[in-house]
């Protein structure tokens, strides 16, 4: 299997139920669990966002400037779903970021297509209203398909991420993450790594091509982990 598109089909097929992405912010005393099949819901989601109503097109940029969150881990494949590069470029054509960027993006508005993401429990909106020309994710993607087929969806040889400067193509991407040593297959991954960045990416992608699942922490200390290790039964941690 060598797209995101495969990966997630086989997902799909084998075990649809199973937790995919547990997200545990310690800060804010929040736990999502996003089985297969809601996970693919919300990635069609996203890339319907994307396409569809931004009209993003194979080949563009993406930024994920987001912390590690359940929802970076969404646009993760709603830009491999679409064909879209993830980059850690300073000038991409869209960026989906946070209440902690948001102020930076929102000046960059008339060269750039910036979606907010108020990270709120349930993937909520903003209390506020966002800058003029900003999208809010929390009210623009909930009128969105649970299905998304791309009209022109990347081949196994078009470029999955450019996070090191260098372009990874979908083939190397997902070979390497099935080839992976971070967790057995059909193992449990607790990481406080961010997935859209050059360390972290690994962390979603092997889970996902093994048959496996990521525990996601944020804002934890050294015994929260330690106790959400045992409560999650996970395999394996990253950092190691």
């Amino acid at each position: 299997m060598t797209t995101f598109a495969d990966v997630l089909a086989e997902r799909l097929r084998r075990d649809p139920g199973r937790p995919l992405v547990t997200f545990y912010d310690d800060g804010a005393g929040e736990r999502v669990e996003l089985s297969v099949t809601t996970y693919a819901n919300w990635v069609a989601k996203a890339a319907s966002l994307l396409v569809d109503e931004l009209d993003l097109e194979r080949g563009d940029r993406l930024r994920i400037d987001l912390p590690p969150h359940w929802l970076t881990t969404v646009f993760l494949g709603a830009a491999w779903q679409a064909g879209l590069v993830v980059t850690g470029s300073e000038e991409p054509a869209a960026v989906v970021c946070g209440p902690d960027t948001l102020d930076v993006w929102a000046g960059r508005v008339d060269r750039t297509v910036v979606l907010a993401c108020s990270l709120l429990p349930l993937g909520v909106r903003f209390a506020h209203p966002v800058p003029p020309g900003v999208h809010d994710v929390g009210v623009e993607i909930w009128s969105q398909p649970d299905a998304f087929v791309p009209w022109d969806p990347p081949g196994a040889d078009d470029p999955a991420h450019e996070l090191d400067g260098v372009a990874v193509s979908h083939r190397t991407l997902w070979e390497a993450a099935a080839g992976g040593s971070l967790l057995d297959g059909g193992g449990r991954l607790l990481s406080v790594a961010n997935p859209a960045s050059p360390p972290g990416l690994a962390t979603f992608a092997e889970p996902l091509a093994k048959g496996g699942s990521l525990v996601l922490v944020a804002q934890a200390g050294r015994e929260r982990l330690e106790a959400t290790y045992v409560a999650e039964r996970a395999t394996a941690r990253f950092p190691a």
